[in-house]
């Protein structure tokens, strides 16, 4: 297996590539013209290309399946040089937009959606990613050419910005070297320039790697996947909450360096029965007094063999009013994808259990 050149910041390349001042025309050809041979990079060297193209690999992943929803939403599900798969997603945030006389209003809003382990250790109840157990971390290089073969794909122009949300597959704080590593590659104004606040980790609340992610100051947005607003439910939904219990997250969410522009997301999954009561708003609504939040509710998106079940519009509403009347950011979370394997791990659960052609 060759070294993905991917997992290289553009400083790391300077390093190992002579004169440095190529290392930025190599970052132009990866991330600005999506070039997938160091051939194509006719501006080097024939010499230089031909070195890199026996030390490096620039495609380590492979388009195994995509998935197109109506309303314009992409799943991806790609292999690696290890046969391994993951999953990532575009979502179509916002729809281009034109004036009268045909010129462009608005260009698309995309936020992709990007995967960083290989399986999942967490083991949510809820979740599909977890079934086939952890497998491996992902590289930076990994990590970034899930976002750089999406907008190939899609003819995004590379000075088109996306947002980027590590919420695929895995538990990006249990990759922090990595996913960091993978931040500050997509930041490089030499490559996506995809700044810091476009960007935002989700995790499951692993309060220890929160307070590390906040002394590193990467500048990213934080989103905790919470779920529950007592220890005893969230440990049935979530059972790393044994370690990482409730407080210790909300501890470590108080420590956080917040923009002053922005907020800490919680992400709160509703299930019909089960966390979708107004008993539930009201101690969520306790639980974040004193924090700069907002919170997302979500749709349970339902999977074959799950025991859960995705709530009624009328108790989603009821959720959100209940918060936003008490003076909680609240938003409810428009669900992408419903007609395709829109639920993390669903797709590759799919694949992997298609029989042989």
């Amino acid at each position: 297996m060759k070294n993905i050149i991917q997992d290289l910041t553009k400083e790391e390349l300077g390093e190992v590539i002579k004169p440095s001042f190529r290392a930025k025309q190599i970052y132009n050809w990866i991330y600005h013209k999506y070039a997938d041979s160091f051939e194509e990079m006719k501006n080097l060297p024939k010499e230089m290309r031909e070195k890199l193209d026996e030390a490096y690999t620039l495609t380590p992943l492979k388009t195994v399946m995509v998935q197109n929803s109506k309303d314009g939403s992409r799943k991806y599900l790609f292999e690696l040089h290890d046969k391994h798969t993951v999953e990532a997603v575009l979502l179509l945030m916002r729809e281009k937009e034109y004036h009268e006389d045909g010129s462009v209003k608005h260009q698309e809003r995309y936020t992709v959606c990007i995967s960083s382990q290989v399986g999942c250790k967490v083991g949510c109840a809820f979740c599909l990613t977890a079934k086939g157990g952890f497998m491996r971390n992902l590289t930076a290089g990994e990590i970034v050419e899930q976002v750089r073969m999406i907008k190939k794909d899609n003819a995004i122009d590379a000075n088109r910005r996306v947002n980027i949300v590590f919420m695929g597959m895995g538990e990006p704080l249990d990759n922090l070297t990595e996913v960091a590593k993978a931040v500050k590659i997509f930041a490089d104004p030499e490559g996506m320039a995809i700044a810091t606040h476009r960007q935002t980790i989700s995790t499951s609340g692993l309060s220890t790697k929160i307070e590390k992610l906040g002394k590193m100051e990467l500048g990213v947005n934080l989103a905790i996947s919470l779920h529950a607003v007592d220890d005893e439910l969230r440990q049935q939904l979530m059972p790393i909450n044994k370690a990482y219990n409730i407080e210790s997250i909300i501890t470590a969410v108080k420590n956080f360096p917040v923009n002053d522009r922005k907020r800490v997301m919680f992400e709160y999954l509703v299930i019909k029965d089960v966390n979708d009561d107004i008993s539930a708003a009201k101690k969520l609504l306790s639980l974040l007094d004193g924090i700069k939040a907002k919170v997302n509710l979500i749709y349970f998106n339902p999977y074959g063999g799950t025991e859960f079940k995705r709530p009624s519009e009328k108790e989603m509403k009821a959720f959100q009013e209940y918060l936003t009347k008490r003076g909680l950011h609240c938003t409810i979370r428009e669900s992408k994808g419903l007609d395709i394997s829109a639920a993390c791990g669903q797709l590759r659960e799919q694949e992997s259990v298609r029989p042989e052609a």
